[in-house]
């Protein structure tokens, strides 16, 4: 049965998706089997995988046509041996219409269904969501088993941080009784800004057992990593240092 981890906040510009891509594929590389999920309509998380430029190259075969089929299994599109990716483009932006006017079940957990044919093929199943509260996000904690807490050190996400955390207790109450959170993740953090590292700080202060260790800081080597790929880029030892150690803290947290 795949454990399945997703990365959100209503928020944009909080690195989601480069640590959600990076984190599905440190897993490949540990040998797991892993399900990259896009849930996000701009198809970054897509792009990033697979290397493709133009989303069109997905049109039909998304994760969009997944969740109206009710299965995963003819969308997904192989990475390699042990990633997979169930892609997104920007017809997913039109979810609401199918979930509200066709879908038959939970409109909740129409996710959770379409992925249910391939729980026992994977490991993990790592989810990207979209910078706002939606359809997609929502759907993502109906299937979720852990969330990631993205927190960029700044004043308007450290705002956010607690009405996201009201919504999973609020999707925990009412869709998703497994569902817990792993941590918060600060990201992008910038040790020559004194304002980045008192935010590091405070969200620390008021939320210590849920902060990870790990602090992902802005790194000019991780920022090319969409131009060279995952698997060819030259400086990648160095650019997944730090999602390396954040990845070691995971799996000891979602394994508890």
């Amino acid at each position: 049965m795949a454990h399945t981890i997703m990365f959100g906040i209503q928020k944009g510009g909080v690195g989601k998706t480069m640590t959600s891509g990076v984190t599905a594929f440190l897993l490949k590389e540990e040998g797991f089997r892993v399900l990259a999920v896009d849930m996000d309509s701009q198809g970054n998380l897509s792009q990033f995988l697979s290397g493709v430029e133009d989303l069109a190259e997905f049109e039909g075969e998304t994760v969009l046509e997944a969740i109206k089929k009710g299965d995963a299994r003819p969308y997904i599109k192989l990475i390699d041996d042990q990633l997979h990716l169930l892609p997104a483009d920007d017809y997913l932006a039109t979810i609401p219409q199918f979930l509200f006017r066709e879908y038959k079940g939970n409109p909740s957990l129409a996710l959770k269904s379409c992925l249910e044919s391939v729980q026992d093929y994977y490991d993990y199943i790592v989810i990207d969501t979209p910078p706002a509260l939606s359809e997609q996000t929502i759907n993502a904690l109906g299937v979720a088993n852990d969330v990631v807490i993205m927190f960029e050190t700044s004043k308007f996400c450290y705002s956010a941080v607690p009405r996201f955390i009201e919504t999973i207790e609020a999707a925990k109450e009412r869709i998703n009784p497994d569902l817990r959170i792993a941590g918060i993740l600060r990201t992008l953090a910038d040790s020559r800004r004194s304002d980045s590292t008192m935010m590091v700080n405070l969200i620390a202060e008021d939320y210590p057992d849920l902060v990870f260790d790990t602090v992902i800081h802005r790194r000019a080597t991780t920022g090319r990593l969409p131009i060279y790929g995952l698997a060819e880029s030259p400086e990648s030892k160095q650019a997944f240092s730090y999602h390396a150690k954040f990845l070691k803290e995971l799996k000891s947290r979602v394994s508890q």
